[in-house]
Parts: structure tokens; C-alpha cells; sequence
């Protein structure tokens, strides 16, 4: 009952939500592509702004006029009305031409924010849809910064990492919600279906103290498509080699000027056992998910409002192939409902004074089967955050609030031993942020925030972010800050159940509290016209304290234990980006990366860690937007693995029952689009190379001995896929 009492009190004080007193928008073109560098001003005024990389604009309020005039090089102006705090799509409409020659502006898919000051990089729809999407965990695979394994191999479950650093220590969050926490872990990244992503921000180091303390290498946004966008109805359509097909829709309604309502639908199912290898094993599981999510949007004057209701249910099916006699299988099944509300006020849109509330309620309960070991566990989760804003000068801000997250666990683990767990976890929080801007040369914001973990006891989290442009073509970013989270072993490391190693679990686990420091220089090259975006960052993570995941002590155990010594990440990374001619962009990425804990004492290498990844991906799409081809290659580091025991071979020599280094790998995707007035058809091919490791399950033949372990695994699992999809999207009911 105080759980309920909880969520329904947090519900009844989402009367209002934060929104810019800005006028904002986006400026499109006749076909939708956004324009980069359009003029927009108050009519009979200096005062104005242009779009951005991504086609947006901010524009204070402007209190002599509500006009506003959009133009932009061979098109014909825009004049509309403007209100308080409103979000604009312009179109502009009827190209003049100029000397026989149309001037357009292509999207760029894959952009560094050049005016937060946070390392910011946003994925949009368009960068999506170069390769098959289908959920966030595939939606990396352009992006030279985030790097998605899978975590075993028979859950399928897959984790990303950040700076070196396994997801646990990066925030991941859906429309600026934290989510996806504490049981949901493992799987959450599957839980996103790409075609229902509008884009995707990446932050690296330290960031916002308004949305928690728990980034310790960074935040991964993901912005779900909305009733008020452009599209109003739309699907996509894929089927692959490995007898995955799937579907997605969406559609969006306008009950009145002032409400809309849109709904999101996925299904998909796996319907093949795959085992390519003929180890008697699924290459992977099989996977069936069905998700709906319905969203309300409510606008009028200065009030804004949202309700977002979810509902999801997953089963996977893995482990060897169910013909054989009492096989060793993996069943988990899943089910997940989510509820979030935002309002919020907008009082004085001359200071950009606002009020917002942010109330968020989950359950999540995972069933699961690991051959003779079980986990079942629950979460409930409430949420609040309110933010109070308001600007003295266009030089000054302040952002400052209180937060306050319950969670709710209750586990059940049959191993080893039988383990009951029920817990309960609050944790008030109070926060501010400063803002400096002086004309957008220099940027500097500070953040602090204070909470109380109901077990770990009073903590504060102190964040400081500098941007600094010395000329229009060269940004500097520098950042340091620390993060804390709360170590939940069961629920974020389930799949080493995948394994018959025992899990030893210390008493009195401390809270995981790091630095981040953070360094960053882009630059804007001219060249003929076009534009050499070249970029160098350096991050570094201090862990003051770490759960330490300990495969090394014994290869019959997994130790998780207080970090003794030091444990850090060094990842340093350089990109270049530019559109070389007319419809063709290409990106080189190289990052190198250095990761060490302490283990028993001894500082070692972290295992299963790649030590350097570089990129590689070109994209050309021809005149007037008829085919695109995307190519993408990734070429990922060794590494180590966790230490081996000797075994006799058949020749009676001593010999390792594993390698304890994996080498380099290469791996290849591709995919032709065809675009058509309201649809295209896609088709691609993934790891074209047919790269696999080899024997990726320890002593598979015995599945329920001593030495099993499916734990052991840093490269593909499964060889050359390929796919075909349709893509369909209306603007207007009526087309």
C-alpha cells in the first residue's frame, strides 16, 4: 500500500512541466530533409537565429511582435505566427531557380551538437536507417564511440560500452528518464525497437546533474517518435536469413488544436534454431517480443502535457537444441509496464522562467531458467524529478530541483545455495546548475547535487563542464565531475548463471563512486565548398570504489568484491567526417583504449575488453534522393580473457582449456535503400566476412558438469545474415 500511495501522491503532483520559454523548431524542406543555416527572425527586428547541423533553432520570446519570418536561399519565405514556449515545424516550399541551378541542403544523420556545452552526439532517423536497426542495441553499429557484445552465449543478451566501460556505468535514459536500471540491465537495450527511435543523444563524460548522479562515463538518450512530428502514420517491415521477421507501426492523431495522441506498435519472432557451428547449442536464442506504447501530447499557451503509458512481453529459448535428450536450455520470460507523466508551466517567458514535474512508475518482472539454476525477481520502480528554471540575463541561468527514486526488489536465486532477497531502496535527492554564457564564446556550467541512499547513507555529486570557442571553427571541451551508483549484483549480472561457476558474493558491498575527466577539441575545416569536421577527445574514469567482477581468482567461481588498489579506463579516440562530393559522406574513427583493475592485489588488464576499435563507414545517396548505399566496416582489438587451468590433451601434453588472448577481427555491413514518394525497400548484409569465434562455450559437451561456461565470449556468434525491409510513412491522413 506505501508503494502505491507513493506512486499515486507522485502522479497527483505532475500538475506542471518544464519547457524553454523559447520559440524552437525545425525548418524543412519540400521533401522533408532539414535545413542547415535558414534564417529565422522577429519580424521587424534584428533579433533572429539560424538552424543548426540538425535543421533547429531556440529564439527568445520577443514581446513587440508574434511574427516571425523564415528564409532561406531559394526558397520562398515563411511568415507565420509564434507563441510562448511553442515548438515549430516550417516547411518551405516553392525552390526558385537560380541560373538553372536548385539549391538544397542534405541532412546530416550523424552530428556533435555545436552549441551544448556537454560532448554531445545525436544519431538521428536518418543515420538509423543505414543499417537494419532493429532495436537500440543494433543501433551503434555507424557509431564509432559505442561498442555493443554480446554477454554470453545463450542468453543472447547483449551490453554496450562507453569509454571502455561495460553499460552498468553509463545512464541510460528514454525521453530524459532514467531507465532501464537493476533487473531490466541485461536485456533493456532489446527493448527499443529502431524504427520507433526519432534519434539517439550520446554524451560522454560527465554530464547534467538534473537527471541523477549515476553517469560515471556518460549518458545515452533515446527520444521516441512523437504525435506531433511530421509523420502520421507509418511502418517498417524486415525479414532476415535468420528467420527473424518483425514488424513496426505507428500513427499519430489530432483530437483538437490543443491534443494529440499516438501509438507505437513492434511484434517480431524468431522462428528457426540455428546452429551453424554444430556444437549442439543455438547460435542464438529465439527471441519473441511484442511492445505498445500510446502517448498523449497536450499543448495550450503556456501549459504543456504528456502521459505515456508501455507494455511489453519477451520470451527467449536458448541453450541446445530441444531434439536432444534433457537438454540444457535457457528460458526467460518477461513482462514490463511503464507509465510516465510530464507537465509543466512556463510563468515569465522573458526570463525563461518555468516550473516542471516529472513523475515515472515500473514494474518489471523477469522468469528465468539457466539449465538447473533459476532466477526470478521483481522490480518496482517510482520516480520523481522537478525542475525550477529561470534566466537573469541571456548570460545567466540557474536550473535547480529535487528528485526522489524508490525501488523495490524481490529475487529469488536457486544456484548454488537458495537465495531470498527482498529490498527495499529510497533515495531523496536536491540539485543546481549554474549557467555562464558569454556570447556563446565560453560556456561554463556547474552542477551539484546532494541525495541519501536509504543503505549507503548521504553522498554529493559535484560536476563541472567549460566550452570554449576561440574562433567559429575550433570548440574546446573540457569536464570533470564524479558519479555513483549502487552495485546490484543478481539483477545486472544474471547471465553468468550461463555457466556452472559459483557465485561468491561479499558482504557489505560499498557503492561504486568515480571521476570522469574529460578533454575534447572539433574543428570545421572548409575545403572546396564543403566542410572537414576533424575531432580528438581523451577521457579518463578514476573508480575511487568498484564492485570488482573477479573470473580471474578461480575458473570455477565469479568473485564480486570491494576494489582494493586502483581501477581505472583511459580512452582516447579521433574521427573525421565529411561529405567529399554530392551525396557522398565518409567517416574514419580510430579510438584506443586502456582498461586496468585491480584483481587479488595485482593490477591486470580487464578481461574480455577490446583494445582498440577503428571505423570506417561511407554513404552516398544519388541526385533528387533515389538509391542510398551505406557500407560500414568496424575493426575491433584484442584482448585478453579471463585466466585458464591446465588440461591433459590427447597426446598427453599439458595444455590451456582456453586461450587466454583473443586477436583482432574485422567485421563488414552493407545495405542498398531504394526510395520511392512514401515508401522504400531496403536490403543488406551483415559480418559479410562469415567472422565467428570458434567454440565460444567451454566444455559444451557437458553442459551440467564443473568446466561449462558460455560466459567467455568476445566476438560474433553468428556468421553472414542478410535482410530485406520496406519502409512506409505518410505526413498527412490524406496522401
Amino acid at each position: 500500500m506505501r508503494t502505491t500511495r507513493l506512486i499515486l501522491t507522485n502522479i497527483l503532483l505532475t500538475t506542471l512541466f518544464f519547457l524553454h520559454a523559447d520559440v524552437r523548431g525545425v525548418v524543412l524542406d519540400e521533401k522533408g530533409e532539414t535545413i542547415v543555416g535558414a534564417n529565422v527572425v522577429w519580424k521587424g527586428t534584428s533579433k533572429g537565429a539560424s538552424t543548426d547541423l540538425d535543421g533547429r533553432f531556440s529564439l527568445a520570446v520577443d514581446e513587440s511582435t508574434d511574427t516571425l519570418i523564415v528564409s532561406y536561399v531559394s526558397y520562398k519565405n515563411d511568415t507565420l505566427i509564434a507563441r510562448d514556449g511553442e515548438d515549430l515545424t516550417i516547411r518551405l516550399s516553392g525552390a526558385v531557380q537560380l541560373s538553372n541551378v536548385d539549391v538544397a541542403a542534405k541532412k546530416v544523420s550523424l552530428t556533435k551538437s555545436r552549441v551544448s556545452v556537454f560532448d554531445t552526439q545525436t544519431i538521428s532517423g536518418e543515420e538509423l536507417c543505414k543499417a537494419a536497426c532493429c532495436n537500440l542495441a543494433e543501433s551503434f553499429e555507424t557509431n564509432p564511440s559505442v561498442d555493443v557484445a554480446y554477454s554470453d552465449a545463450a542468453t543472447g543478451a547483449k551490453q554496450i560500452r562507453l569509454l571502455g566501460l561495460s553499460g552498468q556505468y553509463v545512464q541510460i535514459m528514454t525521453e530524459n528518464i532514467p531507465n532501464f536500471r537493476g533487473i531490466s540491465a541485461p536485456f533493456g537495450l532489446n527493448y527499443i525497437p529502431g524504427p520507433w527511435m526519432e534519434s539517439i543523444q550520446v554524451s560522454k563524460g560527465t554530464s547534467s546533474v538534473l537527471n541523477g548522479y549515476e553517469a560515471l562515463t556518460g549518458q545515452i538518450n533515446v527520444e521516441y517518435k512523437k504525435p506531433i512530428s511530421e509523420e502520421k502514420v507509418a511502418a517498417n517491415v524486415f525479414v532476415s536469413s535468420a528467420a527473424r521477421a518483425e514488424i513496426n507501426a505507428n500513427a499519430a492523431f489530432t483530437v483538437n488544436p490543443y491534443v494529440s495522441t499516438g501509438f507505437l506498435l513492434h511484434a517480431s519472432d524468431e522462428f528457426v534454431e540455428w546452429d551453424h557451428n554444430k556444437d549442439g547449442f543455438l547460435d542464438m536464442p529465439r527471441v519473441a517480443q511484442y511492445n505498445l506504447i500510446d502517448r498523449w501530447y497536450i499543448k495550450k499557451g503556456a501549459y504543456t502535457g504528456q502521459i505515456f503509458a508501455r507494455g511489453l512481453y519477451e520470451t527467449r529459448k536458448g541453450g541446445q537444441i530441444r531434439t536432444m535428450e534433457n537438454p540444457y536450455h535457457v528460458d526467460i520470460q518477461t513482462g514490463r509496464a511503464e507509465l510516465f507523466m510530464k507537465n509543466g508551466y512556463v510563468f515569465d517567458p522573458e526570463n525563461g522562467t518555468s516550473i516542471g514535474i516529472i513523475t515515472n512508475a515500473t514494474f518489471h518482472n523477469q522468469q528465468s531458467v539457466y539449465g538447473h539454476k533459476e532466477y526470478n525477481a521483481t522490480q518496482w520502480n517510482a520516480y520523481l524529478n522537478a525542475i525550477f528554471q529561470t534566466s537573469w540575463t541571456d548570460m545567466h541561468k540557474l536550473s535547480t530541483g529535487l528528485s526522489f527514486n524508490y525501488d523495490h526488489y524481490n529475487e529469488h536465486l536457486f544456484a548454488n545455495v537458495i537465495n531470498d532477497t527482498i529490498r527495499n531502496e529510497f533515495v531523496p535527492g536536491i540539485f543546481a546548475e549554474y549557467t555562464f554564457n558569454w556570447n556563446n564564446k565560453l560556456i561554463l556550467l556547474g552542477g551539484l547535487r546532494a541525495d541519501y541512499h536509504s543503505t549507503y547513507g548521504a553522498f554529493v555529486t559535484p560536476r563541472v563542464n567549460i566550452k570554449y570557442n576561440p574562433w567559429d571553427f575550433l570548440h574546446l571541451r573540457a569536464s570533470v565531475g564524479m558519479g555513483h551508483r549502487a552495485p546490484d549484483v543478481l539483477a545486472e549480472n544474471n547471465n553468468l548463471l550461463s555457466s556452472s561457476r559459483q557465485l561468491v558474493i561479499e558482504d557489505n558491498l560499498k557503492m561504486e563512486r568515480a571521476w570522469n575527466y574529460g578533454l575534447s577539441l572539433t574543428g570545421y575545416i572548409p575545403i572546396a565548398g564543403r566542410e572537414l569536421t576533424l575531432s580528438a577527445e581523451c577521457y579518463y574514469t578514476d573508480f575511487l570504489n568498484q564492485t570488482v567482477v573477479d573470473m580471474d581468482a578461480d575458473p570455477h567461481k565469479v568473485l564480486f568484491y570491494n576494489l582494493d588498489g586502483r581501477s581505472y579506463a583511459l580512452s582516447a579516440q579521433a574521427e573525421a567526417t565529411m561529405e567529399v562530393f554530392k551525396g557522398f559522406t565518409a567517416t574514419l574513427a580510430y579510438r584506443y583504449t586502456d582498461v586496468k583493475c585491480t584483481y587479488q592485489g595485482v593490477l591486470r588488464e580487464k578481461p574480455l575488453t577490446n583494445r582498440f576499435k577503428g571505423l570506417a563507414t561511407i554513404s552516398y545517396q544519388t541526385p533528387l534522393k533515389k538509391w542510398q548505399f551505406d557500407f560500414t566496416a568496424q575493426f575491433n582489438g584484442g584482448g585478453r580473457l579471463p585466466d585458464s587451468y591446465d588440461v591433459v590433451d590427447v597426446d598427453g601434453n599439458m595444455t590451456k582449456k582456453w586461450n587466454e588472448t583473443f586477436k583482432p577481427y574485422t567485421i563488414l555491413n552493407a545495405q542498398i535503400t531504394k526510395y520511392f514518394r512514401t515508401w522504400s525497400i531496403y536490403a543488406g548484409a551483415e559480418n559479410m566476412t562469415n567472422f565467428t569465434q570458434k567454440n565460444p562455450i567451454i566444455d559444451v559437451t557437458d553442459p551440467f558438469g564443473d568446466n561449462f561456461d558460455a560466459t567467455m565470449i568476445w566476438g560474433p556468434v553468428h556468421g553472414y545474415k542478410v535482410y530485406v525491409g520496406m519502409r512506409w510513412a505518410l505526413t498527412d491522413w490524406k496522401s
